[in-house]
C-alpha cells in the first residue's frame, strides 16, 4: 500500500473519535486528543524503514505484544521508555486490528469525558 493510502486510512480511523485533531509532527501525520496519542510514519523513520505507527498503550501491553508477536510489534523510539508500542503497517495489514490500537491510544491519553462520550456512541 502506498503512503498517501496507508495516511489515509490511518487519519479516517483516528479522527472519528471525539475532538480527535491532527497536526504534523517531525514531518509526519500526528493525532491527538488534548495529547498525542498516535504518530504516523508511513514512510519509515529512521532506522526503522517501513511503514509503521507509534501509539500510546495501557501499562503492560507494550511487554505483551512485543513478546509475542516481535515480527509487527516494536518499542519505538523516543516514545518506548513511556509505554507507547510500534505497529508495523507493511505487508498483509489487518485493518481492524490497526482500528483497535488507534482506539486504545485515544482511550490512554483521552480524558474521562471523552471517553464516556466515545463509548456512548
Amino acid at each position: 500500500m502506498i503512503a498517501e493510502d496507508l495516511t489515509e486510512r490511518v487519519r479516517a480511523i483516528c479522527l472519528a473519535m471525539p475532538e480527535a485533531t491532527e497536526k504534523t509532527s517531525h514531518g509526519s501525520p500526528a493525532f491527538f486528543v488534548r495529547k498525542q496519542f498516535v504518530q504516523l510514519w508511513a514512510g519509515g523513520h529512521h532506522d526503522d524503514d517501513f511503514p509503521h505507527l507509534w501509539a500510546a498503550a495501557p501499562a503492560g501491553v507494550q511487554a505483551e505484544v512485543v513478546e509475542s508477536e516481535p515480527e509487527r510489534f516494536f518499542r519505538p523510539p523516543y516514545v518506548g521508555h513511556r509505554g507507547w508500542i510500534g505497529m508495523r503497517l507493511d505487508g498483509a495489514v489487518d485493518w481492524q486490528e490497526v482500528a483497535a490500537v488507534c482506539l486504545d491510544a485515544y482511550r490512554t491519553v483521552a480524558p474521562k469525558k471523552l471517553v464516556t462520550e466515545l463509548d456512548s456512541s
